[in-house]
């Protein structure tokens, strides 16, 4: 190791430390405030006496030891959980705003109660965003009794609430609610028309639970919404067709690491031919040319039961980090209809873009953050550049008995396969429970169909089964269950020897816990840790181990199948230094995965200054704040909305092939603010225009239906969704279709749909 690193690492280990230690002394003085005597109205007076203090301005940091002490009694008498020395060091961790890592099974849920009651004591509000819907329901309801008790107000937020349902939950002292849908709300907000018919109020303190997957993982996750939909053409089924008569070599081409294909010139003439239309590159043929390069990408980069799986007639496209259907997620729109194309399903298109935010943005809304996870130290660079967070890890109550055994490294697929099914069939003889991770749906189903010739039953978890998903973690630690699944079980779950009968647990303890099998490693060491940390939860005995192939598609990337001089055998490869190559590919990819992210937030960054900038004003005119008529009012309203969603399209549009400006050795990122920013600046003179030719053509009048006739409507409906651009950004295909188009086409592109953005007369 290099010497200038591992000192680094010695002194971030002994600040560490300190921390921890400053954190037991505190825990000390929690103890010993010994409320055990107190009656209940003695702690409910307490909580008021610490609220009127919060209120009248004294320092958290001061009520901290009373608060928690008061929260580890209530929590005794209301839930019967007595929280532990290291549940209250992470709850200290988490006011003071760290990123804490804290072991499976220590009891985050818990830990999270003590900061957001304490913070809550403001009148504020505390979020605490959850992995779900289910996450946030069952831990308002399990922590509840805790808050009342307390004279707060607890709720949870879930999808398909009514305006005033969530504007009632948005208003508790503590709301459950996961990111996903609290940002959904907060878009909902910045086209709102009246103050009423918002639901947030400022944002003040947040806890992010599995902060990894919400803050590295989903953060680069645009969530959108939308006006009235649009439906696709049919067009799309013959775009489908002609792509699928195509072959690779003769017709198109992949780049080096698949991430995108294109066609060569006897692909484009085949096109011509299949289509019926002259040379593809003429200016009025770009409609077609966009249209087959997206039928040619799902067709050839999309995988069935990889990426997507096709369920009652719909795309319900997959999360790679997680192995669940991404609900309400889509591809942008010319991807998402050639999609359905491919598989004969009808799709309805997302309409008019009226605003969006990326995760990382949303969350960076509120002026303090915190978070909690089991897997945080493997990143903790990118939380500190990205969100500023420090990350703390928090020693087990128990100490971890688990055994991370080598990986096992086989030349081929085939024979990985094949000691997979004798490993699993030979533990399971014993009785003993076992977990395996795999990395796809196909790849979840295939490993069950060999286990079921080898006479081994299994139960299946994956996205096309999730529904399940509940009762079948209930019985993964059983007495000789078997459990195949995605990373669904990776993250979010809690498997509990014997599946919860004491008896049952002893025995499965004896035989050596819950045995977890990764079938391949993941591009982030974290996810592997997620999987390996099923096991071993609270001191459990367990142990890990992961089958990895040559012929895996990580490996296949970095070519590690010809870095290999071992012979094609059905034994694992007896040889450490494939093990450290491999966790070398994870560290590169993880390091190529933060740079990308660095790239991106460089495009996205500027734009959510502009977004923010602009919806200051639209508040300010919302709200009263600047003196106008209701006509006035309106009007400008209308006016910053159209021209915002203008903006977001010329936005969508320039991005698309910005980064073709380094073939002229200009600096895309460079052009690309100096173009939006251009855009952006000749908003407000447009809205101006605008808003006094309308008052002048209304004549003053403040009746809605005068506003109506002369168009100032607003959307009949509107739409939320997540568009999944990590995908084309982050993996297979770097380059959209859209991309392709404008490598060979761009200065004719950019002379053919600039009018399209109106906004010529910026």
């Amino acid at each position: 190791m290099n010497l200038a690193v591992k000192l680094i690492r010695e002194l971030k280990d002994r600040d560490n430390l300190q921390k921890l230690k400053s954190y037991r002394d505190k825990v000390e003085l929690i103890r010993k405030r010994s409320l055990e005597a107190w009656d209940d109205k003695q702690l409910q007076a307490e909580s008021l006496r610490l609220k009127r203090e919060a209120r009248s301005g004294t320092p958290l940091d001061e009520l901290l030891i009373d608060a928690y002490a008061l929260v580890c009694e209530t929590a005794k008498r209301t839930i019967g959980l007595q929280p532990y020395d290291v549940q209250i060091m992470a709850a200290i961790a988490l006011h003071e705003r760290f990123l804490i890592e804290q072991h499976t099974g220590e009891g985050k849920t818990l830990s999270a109660v003590m900061p957001a009651y304490l913070n809550a004591l403001t009148g504020e509000g505390v979020h605490v965003l959850t992995f779900n819907d289910y996450l946030a329901k069952r831990d308002a309801a399990w922590m509840g009794p805790i808050y009342r008790f307390l004279g707060l107000t607890v709720q949870s937020i879930q999808a398909g609430m009514s305006l005033s349902e969530k504007r009632e939950v948005y208003d508790a002292d503590v709301t459950y609610v996961t990111a996903k849908e609290a940002g959904f709300d907060y878009l909902r907000d910045t086209i709102a028309l009246h103050p009423s018919d918002m639901v947030h109020r400022p944002f003040h303190y947040v806890i992010v639970d599995e902060a990894d997957s919400l803050l590295l993982d989903e953060a680069r996750v645009p969530l959108v919404i939308a006006g009235d939909s649009e439906f696709s053409s049919n067009d799309d089924f013959s775009f489908a067709e002609v792509a699928r008569q195509l072959q690779q070599d003769e017709h198109y081409e992949f780049d080096e690491f698949q991430r995108n294909v294109y066609l060569i010139e006897a692909g484009a003439a085949k096109a011509e031919e299949l289509l019926g239309c002259d040379n593809l590159y003429d200016r009025h043929n770009a409609d077609l040319l966009t249209s087959l390069n997206c039928a040619l990408h799902v067709e050839t980069l999309m995988k069935k039961d990889i990426d997507y799986i096709v369920r009652d007639g719909k795309i319900e496209l997959v999360e790679e980090y997680t192995g669940r259907v991404a609900e309400n997620r889509y591809l942008p729109n010319g991807l998402q209809a050639a999609l359905a194309a491919k598989e004969g399903v009808h799709w309805e298109s997302g309409g008019k873009i009226l605003g969006t935010i990326t995760i990382q943005h949303f969350i960076s809304l509120y002026p303090k953050i915190c978070g909690m996870t089991a897997t945080a130290l493997a990143s903790a660079m990118d939380f500190k550049h990205i969100y500023a967070l420090q990350v703390l890890q928090i020693p087990p109550n128990l100490p971890n008995r688990r055994i991370d055994y080598p990986h096992r490294i086989f030349t081929h697929k085939e024979a990985k396969l094949k000691a997979l099914v004798q490993e699993i069939s030979s533990v399971h003889a014993t009785g003993r429970p076992i977990l395996i991770g795999t990395s796809s749906v196909e790849e979840s189903d295939n490993l069950a169909a060999a286990l079921a010739v080898a006479h081994v039953p299994c139960h299946v978890l994956n996205a096309k089964n999730d529904a399940e998903e509940a009762e079948i973690i209930a019985k993964a630690g059983e007495i000789g269950a078997v459990t195949v699944s995605t990373n669904m079980a990776g993250r979010g779950v809690d498997i509990r020897l014997g599946g919860g009968n004491d008896e049952q647990a002893k025995a499965v303890a004896k035989l050596g816990g819950l045995y977890v099998i990764g079938t391949c490693v993941n591009e982030s060491v974290r996810i592997d840790n997620q999987l390996r940390g099923r096991s071993g939860r609270q001191g459990d005995p367990g142990s890990s181990i992961f089958y990895v192939s040559l012929e895996d598609e990580l490996l296949l990337r970095f070519g590690m199948d010809k870095m290999s001089h071992a012979p094609r055998q059905e034994e694992a490869i007896e040889d450490p230094v494939l093990i450290r190559k491999v966790a070398h590919i994870q560290r590169v990819v993880m390091g190529q995965n933060f740079d990308i992210h660095q790239e991106l937030n460089s495009y996205s960054d500027m734009v959510e200054d502009q977004r923010r900038i602009l919806y200051e004003e639209r508040l300010r005119i919302l709200k009263g704040m600047k003196r106008m008529s209701p006509a006035e009012q309106r009007v400008r309203l209308f006016y910053i909305d159209k021209y915002w969603a203008d903006h977001l399209a010329f936005v969508s549009y320039l991005r698309e092939g910005i980064h073709l400006e380094s073939l002229t050795s200009r600096s895309p990122i460079d052009e690309f603010h100096t173009q939006i920013t251009q855009a952006y600046e000749q908003i407000p003179a447009r809205i101006d225009v605008e808003t006094t030719d309308m008052l002048q053509r209304l004549g003053g009048s403040n009746d809605p239906a005068e506003w109506e006739k002369l168009g100032l409507k607003s959307p009949t409906s509107t739409r939320t969704y997540i568009i999944n651009d990590q995908y084309i950004q982050n993996k297979r295909s770097s380059w959209t279709a859209t991309t392709v188009l404008a490598y060979w086409s761009r200065p004719l592109l950019r002379w053919a749909l600039w009018p399209i953005h109106k906004l010529s007369k910026f």
